[in-house]
């Protein structure tokens, strides 16, 4: 797929996005849940060959194929290694996935209810070396935890300045301010998120567009301008801790929205199964959430 063809895809394809980007913090919790404990390793390098072992199982599993999972977001060593000989990038274009790179290096402290991201000094020289290996996107999260009007309007800020330097490297940027789902005040936090986010599109420069994920809102629908923004490629939604079960329905009651799972696609899958079980699990947990992605209740 050349750029055109993977923008077409991601634009207009029915299915969803795989998020298999864990970083450093979340992966020793991705390996507990895929069923290796932390005895298992002894250091980051150990670590992160684990992940990525699992990660290419899903990628190379004949269920993860373009027709239903149209993007995965990776993990920089994910990007960068090897997946049945082939990069990793190449081998999920071979399978009509488009590939996106998670660019963000993590939280600061929280600050006005919410936690921006930390500063990214090499993130154009990222941009770069993706865009060489065929990448498409990127993704970049930060959380809103209180609806802080000025803590929501920085996050939405932050992101868009960095969507617009992603933008002038090449890539479509996932803008990812994510409505922390426990917060005692999420469906403020909701609105006064989106309020921001349609100002940051309507100030958008030029004629490129964003793609956005989101936390599922608490009020089904809520998002509908955001799906509709002529700025706005494609609105993805995080499960953000729901089960996938529990996922599945609330997205299926936001039309326009599609998946972007990451524990919710895992959460069945184990180190310890057969090549056949792996696959028979991973395929239903695919066709669950694809189901949601595009048969809408509401």
């Amino acid at each position: 797929m050349n750029f055109d063809e993977m923008t077409s895809k991601i634009a207009a394809g029915q299915g969803f996005i795989a998020a298999l980007d864990q970083s450093g913090g979340s992966t020793p919790k991705a390996l507990k849940g895929y069923g290796i404990e932390e005895d298992a390793f002894s250091n980051d390098e150990e670590m992160f060959g684990l992940i990525h072992d699992m990660r290419v199982r899903i990628i190379t599993s004949p269920a993860f194929t373009g027709d239903k999972v149209i993007g995965a977001i990776l993990f920089e060593r994910t990007m960068d290694g090897q997946a049945g000989g082939k990069p990793v990038p190449t081998a999920l274009l071979e399978r009509g996935v488009v590939p996106f790179i998670k660019v963000d290096k993590g939280l600061e402290d929280e600050k006005d209810g919410v936690q921006l991201m930390k500063p990214m000094p090499t993130l154009d020289a990222l941009v770069a070396r993706a865009k060489g290996l065929g990448v498409f996107g990127t993704k970049e999260r930060s959380v809103v935890n209180l609806a802080n009007p000025a803590g929501i309007a920085a996050i939405a800020t932050q992101q868009f300045e960095i969507g617009l330097q992603i933008l002038a490297g090449g890539l479509v940027p996932i803008l990812e301010p994510e409505v922390n789902i426990k917060s005692p005040e999420r469906a403020q936090a909701d609105q006064i998120l989106m309020e921001e986010l349609l100002k940051g599109l309507d100030a958008l420069p030029g004629t490129d567009k964003v793609m956005l994920k989101l936390s599922l809102p608490e009020k089904e629908g809520l998002f509908q301008p955001l799906v509709d923004h002529p700025r706005v490629l494609r609105v993805v939604a995080l499960s953000g801790g729901y089960k996938r079960p529990e996922a599945c329905v609330e997205l299926a009651k936001n039309p326009g929205i599609i998946a972007s799972f990451s524990r919710a696609l895992l959460e069945d899958l184990r180190f310890q199964m057969s090549a056949a079980e792996f696959d028979a699990a991973l395929e239903a947990a695919i066709d669950e959430i694809y189901g949601a992605s595009v048969n809408k209740t509401a």
